[in-house]
């Protein structure tokens, strides 16, 4: 649940006042709650020890962040609602995108995983979602969830057990098939528990978590940080030639940061020219005003010759350097003085895992030469 890409800082969220006091609740109540959850849906919403853990974690450790979660759940949680009905899927599988990304469209892991759902590079390519140098559909708030949905509904199909299928999203099938093989066909995921991945053994129990503080917040003094655009006060408009993100957003009077938080599909503030028209998403009250400067706008927009963290900083210089054998990502991030997110963004396409022999671009200070 850390990700290199915060968006606690984004100029999003209506500020509210947050009490200190933490209401501690007994395990009867957890129980039940889930209980309740549970009696409607499909997935097994258990309680049990490892289940209270990530309650307390949500609950008393990351009180700010779930307010934060609260506020984009509303935004996100219809278009979820949508795509998961149209896939005849059960609607509490929202949940997942809050441990997968905390409902943060700009997630980057540390691993190369991006977006609401956390796909990585050759995940990606299996849903067609487009990964170039200017456009991450990773970071489509819908294409992605389609994704998501598509592979949720494969592995439901592959395992026939929704515990075993979200198990699967993390680490893939085939450790979930291992599990179960050593345990002579045992399906039961807490059963199965002691031989799963950690990160698999921790991913169920804090989504069954992630679900019950979502729909109880209220009862641990949690207040909501609502975000200040829902999805029905904002617009689409269709953009048919490159536009320059930054240029546009001076034009219309807003701050890039909203343009970014709507539009996380485009890398760099800036949409290319493409077969289609590309959508953009924008405040309703502005769309007006952009249709009637996007003449003026698409004259004025270049195509970016330098990465735009860069482009600022005249100290840096470009390094293609080729993989030897031992090397790792964290190792040239600390070798070269930058970080696991500066690597994927001078690398669209990157895969957490390197090979000796491959070229890797690098901007990094002469001094690190």
């Amino acid at each position: 649940m850390s990700f290199i890409d915060a968006i606690e800082n984004l100029p999003i969220f209506v500020p509210t006042y947050q009490t200190d006091t933490v209401r501690q609740k007994p395990d009867l109540y957890f129980e039940c709650q889930l209980a309740e959850i549970g009696r409607n849906s499909p997935i097994d919403f258990d309680y049990n020890p490892h289940v209270r853990r990530y309650i307390d974690i949500f609950t008393i450790e990351r009180r700010e962040q779930i307010s934060k979660m609260i506020g984009l759940a509303n935004y996100y949680f219809p278009l979820f609602d949508d795509v998961f009905s149209k896939y005849q899927l059960p609607l509490e599988l929202k949940y997942l995108a809050v441990v997968e990304s905390a409902l943060n469209p700009l997630a980057i892991s540390p691993t190369g995983a991006v977006g609401l759902w956390q796909f990585k590079i050759n995940t990606s390519k299996m849903f067609n979602l487009q990964v170039n140098n200017f456009v991450d559909e990773r970071m489509d708030p819908l294409k992605s969830t389609e994704a998501a949905a598509q592979y949720l509904q494969y592995l439901y199909r592959t395992f026939n057990d929704w515990s075993l299928a979200l198990a699967a999203y993390n680490v893939g099938p085939g450790p979930v098939r291992n599990a179960i093989e050593r345990a002579n066909g045992e399906r039961n995921f807490w059963k199965l528990y002691p031989l799963l991945p950690e990160s698999a053994q921790n991913y169920v129990p804090a989504f069954i978590a992630a679900a019950y503080v979502m729909n109880n917040y209220h009862e641990h003094g949690i207040t909501p940080a609502p975000v200040a655009l829902a999805q029905n006060q904002t617009d689409t408009v269709w953009v048919n030639k490159p536009l320059d993100l930054n240029l546009m957003a001076k034009a219309i009077d807003i701050d890039i940061n909203v343009i970014r938080f709507l539009n996380p599909t485009y890398r760099y503030d800036y949409i290319p020219e493409g077969p289609y028209p590309q959508v953009l998403r924008l405040p309703a009250d502005k769309t007006g005003l952009f249709i009637r400067k996007s003449k003026e706008l698409y004259l004025n927009t270049s195509k970016p010759k330098v990465l735009p963290a860069l482009a600022a900083d005249s100290t840096l210089t470009r390094k293609v350097y080729t993989v030897k054998n031992g090397d790792s990502l964290h190792k040239l991030a600390m070798q070269f003085g930058c970080t696991l997110q500066d690597i994927y963004r001078w690398n669209p396409g990157l895969d957490s895992t390197i090979t000796a022999g491959q070229n890797i671009v690098i901007w990094v200070n002469p001094k690190n030469l």
